[in-house]
């Protein structure tokens, strides 16, 4: 019978809340213990890298922390960057820390089923490069084949990655995107090296959103600066010009500070010569339909 492969879960903080966090890991040693139980994963850590300007939690939230992995045999690291690396060179750095077998990439505030670390572990194997959650109370609306699982790309609110996989196609790009559309990225890569990227809906994660009465998600203006910035040069690195064209339009006409902002950035970063290389000529994974990245099913 096979060894049970090694577990790193890693989380880049930065603003979160304290409480939030420890709910996190509590929900998260349960998970990893059953999966322990069953013996799909041996050796395991807990890794929290801190992008705050000051640490987000106190001595007595990392004992408890430390209290919860430790019972289920982990082992818990905290680390502080001193600066806002964003959220591809933050799971780099702490990626690097590590040497397991698997990496689960997840959300700071995202609350585990008790079983999804066995779900997600079950479904990580063979050819797959990745395999997400499912999120709850909103289910992300990817299209998937409903008997693979087999989709565009994976959210990395809840992931699971071999780290083969991961050392394979270089981690995330740190290089040309902060905050958004680096899983994109990171699942498309993951495709063109051979990988099969599934969703997972027997894992469950519980990622809160607050929505208006209208049902939109209030985005803040950070949040609409790195998103409009990532989706050119998401268009541009997967060789669409005509849609970082249509994208700069669209941007110019909507005319608020967040998307001005991005369009200055982005053209800067093209002047200067920064931009990636465009790669997937042949468009065999890059999918750009209607504002979204895969075909979605609502």
């Amino acid at each position: 019978m096979a060894e049970p492969r090694s577990l790193v879960v890693q989380s880049v903080l930065y603003g979160n809340q304290p409480h939030e966090i420890v709910r996190a890991a509590e929900a998260m040693s349960n998970s990893v213990g059953m999966a322990r139980s069953d013996g799909l994963i041996g050796r395991w850590s807990l890794i929290l890298g801190d992008c705050s300007p000051e640490a987000t939690l106190s001595e007595s939230d990392q004992a408890e922390i430390r209290t919860l992995v430790d019972k289920q045999g982990g082992n818990f690291q905290y680390e502080l960057f001193g600066e806002n690396l964003g959220s591809a060179a933050g799971h780099n750095a702490l990626a690097a820390m590590g040497d397991s077998e698997l990496v689960l990439i997840l959300n700071p505030d995202a609350i585990v089923a008790p079983d999804s670390v066995m779900s997600l572990c079950r479904s990580v194997e063979g050819s797959v490069g990745i395999a997400e959650a499912r999120q709850i109370p909103l289910e992300h609306p990817k299209d998937f084949e409903p008997g693979t699982g087999e989709t565009s790309w994976a959210s990395t609110a809840c992931a699971l990655t071999p780290r083969v996989a991961f050392d394979e196609v270089g981690g995330f790009d740190a290089q040309t995107f902060f905050l958004y559309c680096d899983d994109v990225d990171y699942s498309w890569r993951l495709r063109l090296a051979g990988y099969r990227v599934v969703y997972d809906s027997g894992a469950r994660v519980f990622h809160d959103k607050r929505l208006t009465v209208s049902g939109d998600w209030p985005a803040s203006p950070a949040e609409i600066y790195y998103s409009a910035e990532a989706a050119m040069f998401l268009a541009h690195k997967y060789s669409h010009p005509e849609i970082v064209d249509s994208l700069r339009r669209q941007y110019r006409l909507e005319g608020t500070e967040s998307v001005l902002k991005a369009v200055a950035a982005f053209e800067s970063a093209l002047a200067s010569g920064i931009l990636p290389d465009p790669i997937d000529p042949a468009h065999n994974v890059g999918q750009f339909i209607g504002g979204n990245y895969a075909v979605h099913r609502f």
